[in-house]
Order: C-alpha cells, then structure tokens, then sequence
C-alpha cells in the first residue's frame, strides 16, 4: 500500500484515477488546484504524484515539479498530459519528472507504470503486511487478523484500519481521514467516520479483547497497543 497523490483538475478524470489506485488498495488523495497542489507536493509525504500539465490556480504542472526537485524531494512523478509532442514529453521529463504519459490513457497502463516508480523508489522490499500489537495486515491479501483470530472486514473498513495502522502511534484529524479514505475535500458535517470507527472497534474487540483505536476528542483517532495509549484525560 502507498499514498499517492493525483494532482488533476478535470473531476471525472480525477475520480477515475484515484478510484482505480484505491480498488488496488493504495490511498489516492485528490487535488484539483494548482496552487494547493504545490503546498500539498512539497509540504507533505507522498509515495508517489501524479501530475497533470495544466492546471488552474496560477501554478502549473512542471512549475510544482520544478519546486518539488529544487527543494530536494525525491518523490516519483508521473507526468500526465494531453499535450503530446515528442518536445513536450521531453521537457516534462527534464523537468524532474520519472514518467510521462499522454491522454486519453488506459488506467492498466498508468496502474503499471505507477507500480515500477515506487518499488524503485523503495530501498527495500515493499511492506506487505503490518502488524501492530497482536493486530495483523496483509495489505497485498487485503486480509486482517487479531490475535490469531480472521476479522471480516468491507473495502472501506479495510482502507480506514489500514490507514490508521499505517500511521500507528500518530493521531489522526477527522479531515485526514475524511480525504484519505472517504475523497471528501471538505467536511460533510456528518458523523461517517465515528459511526464506521464503531463498527471497525467491533469487530476488533469481539470476545473482549482491549480496543487498538483510541479516541482523542475534538480531534480524531489514533491506533496503538493498549500499554502505548498514555494516560490522557481527553483520550478514550
């Protein structure tokens, strides 16, 4: 599993590709605006980009890879475009960019090339499987497991432990996993998240065992083996 972020204005476009990474398992989040996509690329920590040429917002595709490079990130980009030409290829590639696919595309061969960016970018073996506690993930299987025992669990119940288990130990907004697991670019203003976190402690829980998702109020949910949870009168 990798986070990927799909810098892209057109909606439809946008959805589809992120949508295509998440039915692999990976978490897609989406940006549609270029000077937030700038922010976003530079200031946070991604496995892979994928890049649109042209973008609104006054900042374009190859000035975002252009910072990203000159600030030392080293974050694989695949380029995409509809702009064609062998010189525009080049340039996308000189840029800083590690792939460059023109549009329309088929998502297999994105889906390809997106996968041979980040096991090279990987100095090691890709995390299959994680475990925290007594929990256990294999993310290539899409199975979850707790204290020897197998846990039904829905694509989306899958994609939130995951996420969460991916980051255990660090708390996680509302918004975070909103956008990562739900592709919400705002808030609802519905209770989605509390009400799918209770049916994941659940089924996490059953026969008694301690809870691994701890709750940090006006702010979101952290996962963490029970003796890791510090004493905190606003945590539950």
């Amino acid at each position: 599993m990798w986070r990927c972020l799909v810098i892209e204005d057109d909606a439809d476009n946008a959805r589809y590709i992120a949508e295509g990474f998440r039915s692999l398992g990976h978490v897609a989040v989406i940006c549609r605006d270029g000077t937030e996509a700038l922010g976003r690329a530079t200031g946070e920590a991604w496995d892979l980009v994928i890049l649109d040429r042209m973008l609104p917002g006054g900042v374009d595709g190859l000035a975002i890879l252009a910072t990203m490079r000159a600030l030392g990130r080293k974050t694989p980009v695949l380029v995409l475009s509809a702009l064609s030409a062998l010189d525009e290829r080049v340039r996308g590639l000189k840029a800083g960019g590690d792939d460059y696919l023109t549009k329309p595309f088929a998502f297999s061969e994105l889906a390809a090339r997106a996968e041979a960016l980040v096991r090279r970018s990987r100095p090691g073996p890709e995390i299959r499987v994680i475990e925290v506690a007594d929990l256990r993930l294999d993310l290539g299987h899409r199975k979850a497991e707790r204290a020897g025992r197998a846990i039904a669990l829905q694509p989306r119940e899958f994609r939130l432990l995951a996420f969460l288990a991916m980051h255990a130990g660090q708390v996680l907004t509302r918004t975070m996993l909103l956008e990562a697991v739900w592709d919400y670019q705002f808030d609802p203003q519905t209770n989605v998240i509390d009400v799918q976190v209770s049916r994941l402690r659940a089924k996490l829980e059953a026969g008694g065992l301690p809870s691994l998702i701890h709750t940090v109020r006006g702010v979101g949910y952290r996962l963490a083996a029970p003796e890791a949870e510090p004493t905190d009168p606003d945590s539950a």
